[in-house]
Formats: structure tokens, C-alpha cells, sequence
């Protein structure tokens, strides 16, 4: 989450997502982790949930209990999600389905997957993000046919994102469903992984982690398939166009829909990473592990925060509020006005700042979270 806030920042400093330089590119790149992180692991706990808290015959009540956290998600995204990123009302010009949109779906999908015995439902996760790609080379012939229909807008909820005309809105998806329930269901999945011994678990979370980087780079390598983008095919060479080295095109995944060299690229590390950090002790892993307690409550209160931030950033460096900073972040907006753009520092420094005022709202509520048996804070 502290590292996803990275990218929160830079959308308001004006830099690109990614490129064209290596420092620009590495602090999108990073943040890339996040929302795989996020969504497979909210698989996992769904299913340590179910089978800690609800006992061995709890499906109907984790069913319930995923069925309106996912609802609460949805809402979220569209209401208060949607402003703290704009600062606008402006609904009737731009909406948004954002990482907790997609999350939100994922929940409904698995209330009714974990009625399924577990292999078909890490089966089922697996083959949806190992097989999604097929359909990169049809993609422009699929998005052909579909123009005009009526009925258009459904795969592009699904899995091809992208704005969307509803009349009254403009609907962006920049989070489709569709890979990203696969990512969930796969987590889910995992959950028996982590319920397995320190030692076991470490043995096969290296042993998943290190098949799935393996994999990652023979896959991108000879681009042999898993992502529509091939890093050996330089788009605009021929032109004269500037070229990103090597290394930043082959990193450079596509992350909406979330590819399978995207997803192995992100998911392989962080399985490695799973048993290290067991193991992590100290003053800055404390501090995290406060974040860790309360993930949603640090979401919902970064994004404004964060934006409120880049109003005084504007007002110290410009003498006003730029009116650029209420347009329709953090995708469809225009770019931003001369003189605006924040150097790399600067970005990085409102992150830190961000992040320590942060500390103290977190640990206040993981503290109440920990003393109180509330049921509806388990929704924040």
C-alpha cells in the first residue's frame, strides 16, 4: 500500500506513466506490484476468513459476507472514490471502475465460486490468467464487430476496459473483471498454502514464485506469448520516433487487462517474498504492519489526502490552485499545464510526507479495530 501511494503521487505531479526516462519509468514501474498483491491476496484471506472464523461450515455466511463487502467496494469506488480523485461532481462527464471496482466484482464471483470444491476453483483462476491471451490476436477483429452494438459495453466491462458512452456519463474501466477474478480465484486457492507449516509453506511459496519468474522471462524473452505487446517489435523506429532501451521494454507489461507476463512478472516475486517477510523484525516493520492492519482504511483516506496535498503543492510553487487538479483524474485528463510538472524529488518527498501523516489515523484504528467487536468495522 505504501508503495501503490508512489504512483497516487505522481498522478497529481503531472509526470507520465512511465517513460521517458528511467527514474519516470521505475516509479510507475514499482507500483505495478500493488494490485496484484491486492487482489490475490484478498482471495486468500476470503479463504482463511472461511475456514478460521466460520468453521467448516460456513460457506453460506462467508458467501453472505463477500456478497456485500463486495457490493460496499462497488459503491465505494463510484461515490466516494470517484471524488476524492476529481474533487468534482461532475458525474454526468466522467465515472469510474477503479482497482476496488474490480475487487468488489471479484467477491461477488468467488461468493458463488467457493460453493465449488477447492482444485476447480484455483483450476478455474489459473486458467483464466494463463488463458486470456488467446484472444490478443483477434482483439481488433472482437473490437470491429462489437462497434455499434448496443450491447458493447459488456465486454468492455469485462475484460477490454477503456471509456465507455452511457449517455449520461462517460464510464471509464480501467480495472476489467475478467483477468482479475482469475487472479482471485488463484488466490484463493493459495489459502491452503498459507494454512500449511512455516516450513512447507516457505518451501513452496519459493518453489511457486521462482517457477512463475522462470517462466516470466523464457515467455517475454522469446516473446513467445502472454502479452499483446512484443518488447523485440520497436513501434515507431522506423520514424525516428524515440525509442525506450531495452531493459524498460521489456518490463513494460501491459497491465490493463492485466496480461499473464504482467501477472507472473508481479505474482513470482511476491510469493518469494511471502516467507521473507515472515521473518521481518524492526522499527520500519512495525510500521507496516500498522498499514497491514487497517488496508482499507489507509486506502480510503490516501487518495484526498494525497490530493489535498497537491492543492498546496500548487498554491506554494504556482500562487494558485490549479484548476488542472480537478479535472478527471487520474485517467482522463488533459495534460498537465506548462510550468506544473513536479520533478522527481518533489514527488517522492510529498510521498514520504503522505505516508507519515498517515501513520497516526492508521494506528488509532487498527488499535480500535483490535479493542472493539463491531461487526461493520470489519467493513473499513
Amino acid at each position: 500500500m505504501v508503495v501503490m501511494a508512489i504512483d497516487h503521487v505522481r498522478v497529481y505531479s503531472g509526470q507520465p506513466a512511465g517513460g521517458p526516462t528511467p527514474g519516470i519509468f521505475f516509479t510507475r514501474w514499482v507500483t505495478n506490484y500493488s494490485a496484484p498483491i491486492f487482489v490475490f491476496l484478498a482471495g486468500t484471506g476470503a479463504y482463511l476468513y472461511g475456514t478460521k472464523m466460520l468453521g467448516s461450515n460456513g460457506r453460506p455466511a462467508l458467501a453472505r459476507w463477500l456478497l456485500t463487502r463486495g457490493a460496499w467496494l462497488i459503491l465505494l469506488e463510484l461515490t466516494v472514490l470517484r471524488f476524492a480523485w476529481t474533487f468534482n461532481f461532475d458525474y454526468a462527464h466522467f465515472t469510474m471502475a477503479g482497482v476496488l471496482w474490480t475487487i468488489g466484482w471479484g467477491m461477488i464471483a468467488l461468493a458463488g465460486l467457493i460453493y465449488l470444491p477447492l482444485p476447480v476453483i484455483l483450476g478455474f483462476g489459473l486458467v483464466i490468467v494463463a488463458g486470456h491471451n488467446l484472444i490478443d490476436p483477434h482483439v481488433h477483429d472482437i473490437l470491429g464487430a462489437l462497434e455499434g452494438n448496443p450491447w458493447a459495453w459488456l465486454p468492455q466491462i469485462l475484460y477490454f476496459g477503456g471509456p465507455i458512452d452511457l449517455h449520461w456519463t462517460t464510464f471509464f474501466v480501467l480495472y476489467s473483471i475478467i483477468p482479475w477474478v482469475g487472479v482471485m480465484a488463484a488466490g484463493y486457492g493459495f489459502g491452503l498454502v498459507m494454512r500449511s507449516s512455516a516450513e512447507q509453506r516457505a518451501r513452496m511459496c519459493y518453489a511457486l514464485g521462482a517457477g512463475a519468474i522462470a517462466l516470466f522471462l523464457i515467455l517475454r524473452g522469446f516473446d513467445l506469448y502472454g502479452d499483446p505487446r512484443p518488447w523485440h517489435t520497436v513501434p515507431g523506429a522506423a520514424a525516428g520516433h524515440v525509442v525506450a532501451p531495452a531493459a524498460l521494454r521489456f518490463l513494460n507489461t501491459t497491465k490493463y487487462p492485466a496480461s499473464l507476463l504482467f501477472l507472473l512478472m508481479t505474482l513470482g516475486p511476491a510469493l518469494v517474498a511471502i516467507p521473507l517477510l515472515e521473518h521481518a523484525r524492526g522499527p520500519v516493520a512495525r510500521v507496516l504492519t500498522v498499514f497491514g492492519r487497517v488496508p482499507f482504511f489507509f486506502y480510503i483516506l490516501h487518495i484526498p489526502l494525497i490530493h489535498l496535498v497537491a492543492l498546496g503543492v500548487s498554491v506554494i510553487r504556482l500562487g494558485q490552485v490549479s484548476p488542472w487538479l480537478f479535472a478527471d483524474h487520474p485517467v482522463m485528463v488533459p495534460p498537465a499545464p506548462d510550468g506544473y510538472r513536479w520533478s522527481l524529488p518533489l514527488l517522492y518527498l510529498v510521498w514520504v510526507l503522505v505516508t507519515v501523516a498517515l501513520y497516526f489515523p492508521c494506528r488509532w484504528y487498527a488499535d480500535l479495530k483490535a479493542r472493539s467487536n463491531n461487526p461493520w468495522l470489519r467493513y473499513v
